[in-house]
């Protein structure tokens, strides 16, 4: 079983447990605003988001992380690597991501979480690129994206939605300097 210990997390595969949380996180609108077409999510979507990201981790070998805390072991959110198919002048690079419970922004765990994910990606699955692909205007976001080191290499439009995206990239040279 994969898992990623930082001074203050856990990122782990997902567990029946995390559904009602996980949930909970995607019904906020203002956790969503930046995400898609920013609508929320009930508990069906999110459980059929889980098994996509669970399947991803089968068929690729990394996928989207359950966080949590690990002094109280809550779930706080999901951060991890998944393909952008959405978004094929990118592929076939993985996409880092994150999405965390509005009530832990602020406090460095998307950072802290992203820089985890990054070096599992860069240095244990053998990865030599990741994307991060931002939505404009979402200045938390770029936030974790510059802490990362990632450098703006285009603009492009989302085709599913419209929406002005940025791409990020680094490759595992530009980490490793």
């Amino acid at each position: 079983m994969t898992e990623i210990r930082t001074p203050r997390l856990l990122l782990r595969r997902w567990t029946d447990d995390d559904l009602v949380p996980l949930s909970e996180i995607n019904a906020d609108p203002e956790v969503m605003r930046w995400i898609g077409e920013g609508e929320t999510l009930d508990l069906d979507r999110t459980a059929e988001d889980i098994e996509r990201w669970e399947e991803e981790w089968d068929e690729e070998g990394f996928g989207i992380f359950a966080v949590e805390l690990l002094g109280s072991g809550e779930l706080i959110g999901a951060v991890g690597l998944s393909i952008p198919e959405h978004l094929p002048e990118v592929l076939p690079h993985a996409e880092i991501t994150w999405r965390l419970g509005r009530q832990y922004w602020g406090q460095g765990y998307a950072s802290e979480a992203a820089q985890a994910t990054l070096e599992f990606a860069l240095q244990d699955r053998g990865l030599d690129r990741v994307v991060a692909i931002n939505r404009a205007g979402n200045e938390d976001s770029e936030n974790v994206i510059r802490k990362l080191g990632m450098v703006l290499e285009r603009d492009t439009t989302d085709p599913r939605y419209g929406h002005l995206l940025q791409i990020h990239g680094i490759d595992l040279t530009e980490y490793e300097a």
